[in-house]
């Protein structure tokens, strides 16, 4: 995600001070966040989205699909230089996943699942040909199943 953040810095030309006074957050938390001692939290990604609307929250939040939302309508421009759309939400967190679309990459994780699961059920069932018992007294002991 800080690789996002930096893009979004470097299209607006913003440092990261610019960048932390803008989306309200202190410059301290944005540069843990380059520095990768701690992971950009729902309240930052929700700062980030209030300021920018025009970004695409999937690509914000997974990297999937493109920076910018499509099909949004043009963002007003407060008297404080925030930009907002009142007719999206920030996250919507209401839509279950029935709802949501499939992204490419969700469609080859799902499908790498899907092999997987396939190979661990062709594979035969395993069975016990030996069970040893090691004593503290340095003896041990072998079963052997019988055969069925």
């Amino acid at each position: 995600m800080k690789d996002r953040i930096r893009q979004i810095m470097e299209s607006q030309n913003m440092t990261q001070k610019t960048f932390s006074e803008f989306i309200g957050k202190s410059q301290g938390t944005i540069s843990s966040i380059f520095t990768g001692r701690t992971r950009a939290t729902l309240d930052i990604i929700e700062a980030i989205k209030q300021k920018f609307p025009q970004l695409s929250t999937e690509w914000l939040i997974f990297g999937t699909g493109e920076m910018y939302a499509q099909n949004l309508t043009d963002g007003t421009v407060s008297e404080d230089g925030s930009t907002s759309t009142p007719s999206e939400p920030l996250l919507n967190f209401d839509v279950t996943e029935a709802e949501k679309p499939i992204s490419e990459n969700s469609k080859k994780t799902l499908q790498h699942q899907h092999d997987e699961l396939v190979k661990i059920l062709d594979k035969p069932a395993r069975k016990i040909k030996e069970i040893r018992v090691f004593y503290d007294d340095q003896t041990w002991e072998t079963f052997v199943p019988q055969k069925n």
